[in-house]
């Protein structure tokens, strides 16, 4: 068995497709009320819903990357901040 894909729920989906572009993902469908992505490495896609009621989302996304400390500057000078 192979997992395809998972689709998380977005209020925004504009501002949810850019920050995945500006991460590096590829966008493979794109849609005003869905997108879907392909993960530059390896064969991973995940998708994007957007949802116009109210909805509780706790999932979280893991992402590897070699080069951690280059890839957090590159990311930084794009313009994406970081809590921690």
């Amino acid at each position: 068995m192979n997992l395809n894909q998972v689709t998380l729920p977005v209020k925004d989906m504009n501002e949810a497709v850019a920050f995945y572009l500006t991460l590096g993902m590829i966008q493979i469908v794109d849609t005003p009320h869905y997108a879907r992505f392909q993960c530059p490495d390896g064969d991973a896609t995940f998708s994007l819903s957007l949802e116009t009621e109210e909805f509780s989302n706790s999932a979280v996304i893991y992402f590897e990357h070699e080069q951690l400390d280059e890839l957090y500057a590159t990311l930084v000078e794009k313009g994406i901040s970081f809590e921690q």
